[in-house]
């Protein structure tokens, strides 16, 4: 009971504070004026391709996903690790962090497959996931090195928050503690002879993360990863012919404009909201495109992608039992 209550705190918490930022990024608009522009100045075929760009990134994540399994002998039905992928991030929209275990649960489920091995996989899968973050920072870095110091000189907190908690004692003496406590029990389970199940969740958990290391095919891997960042890219470079006032800009500001709303999608917010509106806003102000209009554009593509999700995650988590009604999965001895 009281971790149920928890759960509903911490969840209305993280809702209140998109809720917050969204209105701090809007609280001074005309919505009037964004209706009329939502209705007739928006193309609304580039979104449409915009979604299907995302659609294929879905598919390339899961297969990228299947590759991974391959080292632990699990081989899951595709189309039960793509509806568990929809899923995921359909939950991620209704409760932030939540979709990686509402993924791993659904296949788990329906392939017999152990959560722990499942969440060991997807952990490796988000390692991967930042270094390609990472890597697209730099390029932003190397081509727009100006107008990128130009942003962080004018918003010097965000930069002095970052630094702020990557330099708090409390958050790597949490890390640490975590460590110990999860080794000093598993010692302690070993040194009585008994056997324990949070043992063997821990070894699931580790061989799972570990299994990028086995790859067999990890050329496909690897192009499975470059393609649904290169189509994350695009989807974002396409939504800008939605809009007159966007359709002029140059392929690097949706680079930098990408990358921003990027590194939003880390606040413990549902699917960004608020945060990824700002930084969209605050990318587009820096090729000389007005607060109210980048706004707009903000809110629009926004919008439009999470529509998607919501349309693809409710149609796929409508679907996943009746896909499964006389479906047994494949015999797999499990360590």
């Amino acid at each position: 009971m009281k971790k149920k209550i928890f759960n509903i705190i911490k969840y209305s918490l993280f809702f209140s504070i998109g809720i917050l930022l969204f209105w701090l990024v809007y609280r001074e608009q005309d919505f009037s004026n964004i209706w009329n522009t939502v209705l007739y100045e928006v193309n609304y075929l580039w979104l449409i391709l915009m979604a299907f760009l995302g659609l294929l990134s879905h598919i390339s994540r899961t297969l990228r996903w299947k590759i991974a399994l391959e080292p632990l002998n699990e081989k899951p039905r595709t189309i039960n690790a793509f509806i568990a992928v929809m899923a995921s991030y359909f939950m991620n929209i209704l409760l932030p962090r939540m979709g990686e275990f509402i993924r791993c649960g659904l296949l788990s489920k329906y392939e017999k497959i152990p959560f722990s091995k499942l969440l060991g996989t997807v952990i490796s899968e988000r390692i991967v996931d930042m270094i390609m973050l990472v890597l697209f920072v730099l390029l932003a870095f190397v081509i727009e090195f100006d107008r990128i110091m130009g942003f962080l000189n004018e918003n010097e907190q965000i930069t002095a928050n970052l630094k702020n908690i990557l330099k708090s004692p409390l958050l790597w003496l949490l890390l640490v503690a975590i460590i110990a406590g999860i080794t000093l029990y598993i010692y302690i389970v070993k040194k009585r002879g008994k056997r324990n199940k949070f043992e063997e969740i821990y070894k699931n958990l580790i061989h799972g993360i570990k299994s990028i290391v086995e790859i067999k095919r990890y050329k496909a891997y690897i192009a499975h990863t470059f393609f649904i960042w290169t189509l994350y890219f695009l989807m974002l470079y396409v939504a800008f012919f939605s809009l007159e006032f966007t359709s002029v800009l140059p392929l690097s500001a949706a680079l930098l404009t990408f990358v921003m709303t990027s590194a939003s999608m880390l606040a413990p917010v549902q699917a960004g909201m608020g945060a990824w509106h700002f930084m969209a806003e605050k990318g587009l102000s820096l090729y000389g495109i007005e607060s109210v209009n980048g706004k707009i554009f903000a809110l629009v593509t926004h919008s439009s992608m999470n529509l998607a999700i919501v349309i693809f995650g409710v149609i796929c988590i409508i679907l996943i039992p009746f896909i499964n009604r006389n479906y047994k999965p494949q015999n797999i001895k499990h360590d």
